[in-house]
């Protein structure tokens, strides 16, 4: 564009116009799909790159792909550190991608995070509430039929309302939801790809609380254990995080091929040594031309790769003192595309900020 204000969609001046039509499409890791394909998997096309066939010359490093392979062998969840945009979570959905191991299952922690979010959710209020709605329109009906046929009506206990009981823990599966790590851990032929991503965010106790069920493969339902007995074939249908329903036979998930686990860090804080001895350790480096070239070309393509040569020598430059993201090098290259010449190197500063810049 010759004009450096002619890409600008909203202009401050104030007076409505149409200009949101103007819009290009999204950039393909801000491209979601809801309403559209639900059978595409838009979170590692976001992930991976909509280009990422034009990505394949690029191999991970040697000690990347021993340490990978590693944990695939040993069954043991993979701790992965770097700096932000290093690629983490992006090598859980490379891996899911190449064996074949579909959707991955992603638990994204923050400070209030606890195990029992990545095993189970049991929504005991909402059971309560159908309870007591399905007792209060048995009563009603029972009391119709009461005061229809009188004194010789058919609700007592052998009648139709009696009939029309059933014992509430029959349904309690449908109040049981299965997080990502309890979904993870359902036995299966193939392992799933479980991504626990950013765990430095955690409160202190969490690492500790995974251990036992990452030692075990295995957790416990008590909701589901207590009345085991009394559930047909002591079976109950939960929902799962990929939102299918599945049966859990005594309260009990356990896991028959353990998932591969990658847990991600920022590095911002140190982890105990009883989780530390349970994983094996990858340390991503700072990348170089090559892997961020990769990384553009994977997401935007080989021209906008070459377009952006400049600026990814320039982040590089700047990532030796500074701490940056490759995401914001995505944002600028993208963004820089439909801004005027003139104003190019000015706009990719200001989206390229020190992460670590005083506050």
């Amino acid at each position: 564009m010759s004009e450096p204000g002619e890409w600008l969609i909203y202009r401050g001046a104030g007076e409505p116009h149409g200009g949101i039509n103007q819009l290009p499409p999204p950039p393909p890791w801000r491209d979601f799909a809801g309403g559209d394909d639900t059978s595409s998997n838009g979170s590692a096309d976001r992930r991976l790159g909509g280009y990422r066939h034009e990505a394949e010359l690029h191999r991970p490093g040697a000690e990347e792909l021993e340490m990978i392979n590693a944990a695939l062998y040993l069954r043991r969840p993979l701790l992965v550190t770097g700096s932000p945009g290093a690629g983490k979570s992006t090598l859980a959905h490379s891996v899911a991608h190449e064996l074949g191991l579909g959707r991955v299952l992603r638990w994204p922690i923050v400070s209030r995070s606890t195990l029992l979010d990545g095993l189970y959710h049991y929504d005991a209020i909402a059971r309560l509430q159908d309870v007591q709605l399905a007792a209060h329109r048995a009563s009603s009906e029972l009391d119709g039929t009461s005061g229809a046929s009188g004194a010789g009506g058919t609700g007592g206990a052998g009648g139709s309302g009696g009939a029309r009981y059933q014992d509430p823990s029959a349904d309690i599966g449908s109040y049981i939801r299965l997080g990502p790590l309890g979904t993870a851990l359902l036995p299966s032929t193939l392992p799933r790809v479980l991504l626990i991503d950013e765990l430095d965010k955690s409160d202190i106790d969490l690492p500790n609380d995974l251990l036992n069920v990452l030692e075990e493969g295995e957790f416990g339902i008590p909701e589901l254990e207590r009345i085991a007995d009394r559930l047909p074939d002591g079976e109950a249908e939960v929902l799962t995080d990929d939102g299918t329903k599945v049966k859990v036979k005594g309260g009990r998930v356990q896991c028959k091929a353990f998932p591969f686990v990658v847990l991600t860090s920022n590095g911002e804080r140190d982890f105990p040594a009883p989780l530390m001895r349970r994983c094996i350790h990858l340390e991503l480096g700072r990348p170089d031309h090559q892997r961020l070239a990769t990384f553009v070309r994977a997401h935007l393509g080989d021209e906008a790769a070459r377009a952006g040569d400049d600026l990814i020598a320039h982040f590089l430059e700047r990532s030796r003192s500074e701490l940056i993201s490759t995401d914001q090098l995505l944002n600028a290259i993208y963004l820089t595309d439909a801004a005027a010449p003139a104003g190019r190197d000015r706009l990719a500063d200001l989206l390229i900020q020190r992460l670590d810049r005083p506050r």
